[in-house]
């Protein structure tokens, strides 16, 4: 099982959205039977074989076992992921594009270049794992409090400065066997966690 996995698939987006099989979804965080996921969830066990038979045809699940109960087999069924974001991929038609407004104070130009963000990395996963490689990444999350709107202003100016001084440093474009990176540096106030 992977640790989180990247959807791109329209129809699988539209598969794992609906709310009796994101509940599977997260049940099958451990392995379980169409007949163990009945009593959890309170449903016919011939309806959960039928959304379980819809999550797998979509890659969301798969059998990890199958042993005889009686007259019959009984699957043994885990999700592929402990959890799934959905890449912008899925609607590539009305995706979001951090060039159409590259407003760098807008917070819609945010969420183009994070949508960006999935929708890459989704790929690079899913590339990854094909050729059973890892991909070279990183990444700083952290928190900061500004005392004023100047200050974070002050901030935002000496980070770009910053960041701009080490990509000169670093960036060589004659580099015959370089490979480009994409940097994502943003700020944003945070969020309360409310689970």
């Amino acid at each position: 099982m992977q640790d989180i996995a990247v959807i791109e698939d329209p129809a699988a987006a539209e598969v794992s959205l609906d709310p009796i099989r994101a509940r599977l979804l997260a049940e099958l965080s451990e392995p379980a039977s169409a007949t163990m996921l009945a009593a959890k969830v309170g449903l016919p066990r011939q309806k959960v074989n039928y959304h379980l038979k819809t999550l797998e045809a979509h890659g969301l699940v798969e059998m990890i076992e199958e042993r005889r109960k009686g007259n019959v087999n009984e699957r043994i069924m885990r999700a592929t992921a402990a959890s799934y974001v959905i890449s912008p991929a899925a609607l590539a038609s009305v995706e979001p594009d951090p060039a159409r407004s590259p407003d760098q104070l807008s917070a819609g130009w945010l969420l183009a270049v994070a949508a960006r963000l999935v929708r890459d990395v989704g790929a690079l996963i899913a590339g990854a794992a094909k050729a059973r490689k890892r991909v070279a990444t990183f990444a700083i999350d952290t928190e900061v409090r500004f005392a004023s709107a100047a200050d974070r202003a002050a901030f935002a100016q000496e980070l770009a400065r910053a960041v701009t001084t080490l990509v000169s440093t670093y960036h060589d474009q004659s580099a015959e066997h370089g490979r480009d990176h994409r940097i994502v540096v943003a700020v944003h106030p945070s969020m309360k966690e409310t689970r």
